[in-house]
């Protein structure tokens, strides 16, 4: 059952049209499931009303595609649609419903099974099978066509996507959800979408290095190959993991693989190469009589697509000058962005991935216009096209006419105006109308501008990522590189404090050449946890920081994704025993710095009074708080809409957070994303947390905001907001104070 599947989703997969697509699944599944007829109706909109088309057909007339129509009111197909379930009906034609077609003569059939395709709750359409004998489908038949149904779903909606784009001259509007604001007017970039089979040919003139460069991608290749199968290993489906294991032994010098460098010592580039033998396997295969065999051309297909990727896809980053793009992706990573070249990257765009991923919060960063979750747009054959990215809205526009062009050239000018004004005050102390006094620092990864952005009003560095620099690197980086690079930081930042981060990977944050595999990988081996369970790397940042921070009083030290007290007893001996070390070592005395923790695990919170006499600070990582406070993965698109930082319960927390800290005598702070947000700036200064650290694109606009607020109204909001029932209530009256001072611009 699970090959059939497979192989009939793949087959569709790889089809590049809708009405191919639906061809194979037809002609496919009538033969898997031995009936004597099987039809796709796609839900169609006409006029205010949807239809059911029949859109593809191997059993009744084929001139009846696009002819025979029905409301989801009328006839069994409908009621599938309507009911959002299978039916399953010895006799169709005793059923109250039963709507005969004249053109398709659905009388001839009795037996009737359909499940209706659904993605993401939304009907795309119905998959019919009938025969003329009337008996019941058995339960394995309908079990059978259900997931073959909610398998087909997401490839049926990446095709009706591509045909939109293909088939129409005016815009093609895609929406996902705002990860990073603003705007942005550029040709796609898509990389991870599907590589063409066809590629040119050409000739190569160094035979030996293609052949290496081949190699490289055969190895990459194999190496995803293998993860997808040790997946299936670890889930014990045997029967998929033979499958990538039969894939990977294709890969091999006496198989496909040696096929490839062959065609290569003939003169041919690699990518030619791949296709051509590719597609001289693919016309054998698909001329055999054995179904099997036949059906194994969907495989040569599969293998030749992902070496292409592997040659085509590492070298698409290198751009002609002068021409940004709109990268189009998967999943952007963080490393990926932090090696994207800047002035290149006008947006980004993903199909994975939450607002509150890293790599979004990398974008924000960047002030890059990002969006995530556009479902299936890599199916949608988009590189190269001219978009807009309309980040504010969680839209992406394809092919924009001329006249919508020019609208947001126009928002853009405008959206420069606003943030010339906010800069005018940037100067200025942040403090409320009525006199409260905030220190705004900046969170910080990359060193490119870092000390121009702080001379600009920051008040020091409140989180510097020493993540980022680990990730931009091919190894581990060593001691003396370490303490050259958090110098650096150190110096830009003039005599204004910096808060070091030791090493946070693990998450959504992996080192290229420090994999971690995990199930659950938010809740797994990351922070501090790998800190300690590597003394030998742990200790080699530790004493780089100190050593950098030996000739100032600058230097703060924090430690990340802390849950209990015994990590931070053991994280302290670890800093006692590098700060004795190098007191030893070297006639540079070196300093004790504050020592200071991220709050991101909500145990912590029952614990301040024991935190505080062990660490001088804490600062709330509010992204991974929310995210373990709500049981809510901040990656997943499934579940963003319930990842929500003005949840009622969030504020709580945090209003409480405080309030213990100030009891215990200990210093907080606010690095995650709230602080870098109007709304969130406005609840936590309420709060009392008078130390925010947010991404350099927010100062001036806070800045701007916080000066013309009072702190007693601020604080009769948040006795308001306490008590209402959810985050958008939260929002809404917010915005409507804002409203009231003419500040709302402040939230574009």
């Amino acid at each position: 059952m699970l090959n059939t599947l497979r192989d009939i989703t793949q087959a569709v997969a790889q089809a590049d049209s809708l009405d191919r697509a639906l061809t194979q699944i037809v002609r496919l599944t009538k033969s898997a499931m031995k009936t004597q007829c099987c039809s796709v109706y796609i839900l169609e909109q006409s006029g205010e009303q949807a239809q059911l088309v029949l859109s593809a057909t191997d059993g009744f007339d084929p001139d009846a595609v696009g002819q025979v129509s029905m409301p989801l009111s009328e006839g069994l197909v409908g009621l599938v649609a309507e009911r959002e379930e299978v039916i399953n009906l010895a006799d169709a034609r005793s059923h109250k419903r039963f709507k005969g077609f004249a053109l398709v003569a659905e009388e001839d059939y009795r037996a009737f099974l359909a499940a209706p395709i659904i993605y993401q709750k939304r009907v795309l359409g119905v998959i019919v099978v009938q025969q003329e004998t009337a008996r019941l489908f058995s339960e394995n038949e309908e079990a059978f066509l259900m997931t073959l149904a909610a398998q087909l779903a997401m490839a049926v909606k990446g095709l009706k996507q591509k045909e939109k784009v293909k088939d129409h001259q005016q815009q093609i509007l895609f929406q996902g959800t705002s990860a990073s604001n603003g705007i942005a007017i550029a040709h796609a970039l898509v990389l991870g979408g599907e590589i063409p089979l066809e590629q040119p040919q050409i000739q190569c003139v160094n035979t030996v290095s293609e052949v290496i460069r081949l190699r490289n991608a055969l190895l990459r290749a194999k190496d995803d190959i293998s993860a997808l199968s040790q997946r299936f290993d670890r889930e014990q489906d045997e029967e998929v993991s033979s499958i990538f294991s039969a894939l990977m032994l294709l890969l091999d010098d006496k198989s496909l693989g040696g096929e490839y460098i062959r065609e290569v010592q003939e003169g041919w580039s690699a990518e030619t190469a791949v296709s051509r033998v590719s597609l001289r396997y693919i016309e054998q295969f698909s001329h055999m009589e054995d179904p099997y065999l036949k059906e194994r051309a969907s495989d040569i297909k599969d293998l030749g697509q992902r070496v292409l990727r592997q040659l085509i896809e590492p070298e698409r980053i290198v751009f002609e000058p002068d021409k940004p793009v709109v990268l189009v992706t998967r999943e952007a990573d963080t490393s990926l962005l932090a090696e994207f070249p800047r002035k290149k990257l006008a947006g980004i765009v993903t199909e994975l991935g939450g607002v509150n991923s890293h790599a979004a919060i990398l974008a924000r960063a960047l002030g890059v216009p990002a969006i995530v979750g556009v479902e299936q747009i890599l199916t949608t054959d988009i590189d190269k096209q001219l978009v807009v990215v309309n980040a504010s809205r969680g839209q992406l526009l394809v092919s924009p006419s001329p006249s919508v062009i020019g609208e947001f050239r126009g928002f853009l000018s405008a959206q420069k105006a606003l943030q010339r004004k906010f800069a005018e005050e940037l100067h200025l102390k942040a403090q409320t109308q009525d006199g409260h006094r905030v220190k705004l620092c900046m969170n910080a990864g990359l060193l490119s501008g870092l000390g121009s952005e702080i001379a600009e009003g920051a008040d020091g560095i409140g989180l510097y990522r020493t993540e980022i620099p680990f990730m931009l690197q091919q190894r581990f980086p060593s001691e003396s590189e370490q303490v050259k690079g958090y110098r650096q930081v150190l110096d830009a930042a003039g005599s204004k404090p910096v808060v070091m981060r030791t090493l946070d990977v693990g998450g959504d944050k992996p080192l290229p050449y420090f994999p971690i595999k995990e199930e659950n990988p938010f809740l797994g081996w990351r922070g501090i946890r790998l800190s300690l369970d590597h003394p030998e790397l742990f200790l080699v940042q530790l004493r780089a920081m100190l050593q950098a921070g030996a000739d100032s009083e600058q230097l703060k030290i924090m430690l990340p994704m802390v849950s209990c007290l015994d990590e931070i007893d053991q994280a302290l001996s670890y800093l006692q025993q590098a700060f004795d070390e190098l007191t030893e070592e070297s006639e540079t005395k070196v300093r004790w710095p504050q020592v200071g923790i991220m709050l991101e695990v909500p145990a912590l919170l029952y614990q301040l009074h024991e935190v505080a006499k062990r660490v001088d600070f804490v600062s709330v990582g509010s992204n991974d708080l929310t995210q373990y406070l709500l049981a809510v993965d901040r990656n997943n698109p499934r579940v963003s809409s319930l990842f929500d930082s003005y949840h009622p319960g969030v504020l709580r927390a945090l209003k409480r957070t405080c309030e213990d800290c100030n009891s215990a005598n200990l210093n907080i702070s606010v690095c995650g994303e709230l602080a870098g947000e109007p709304i969130g700036v406005m609840l936590l200064v309420a709060m009392g947390y008078n130390n925010l650290s947010m991404n350099q694109g927010s100062l001036a606009r806070v800045n701007y905001l916080l000066r013309r607020v009072p702190m007693t109204d601020l604080k009769q909001i948040l006795d308001l907001v306490l008590n209402l029932q959810n985050g958008e209530e939260v929002r809404q009256l917010v915005i409507e104070y804002l409203k009231q001072r003419d500040l709302v611009s402040i939230l574009n």
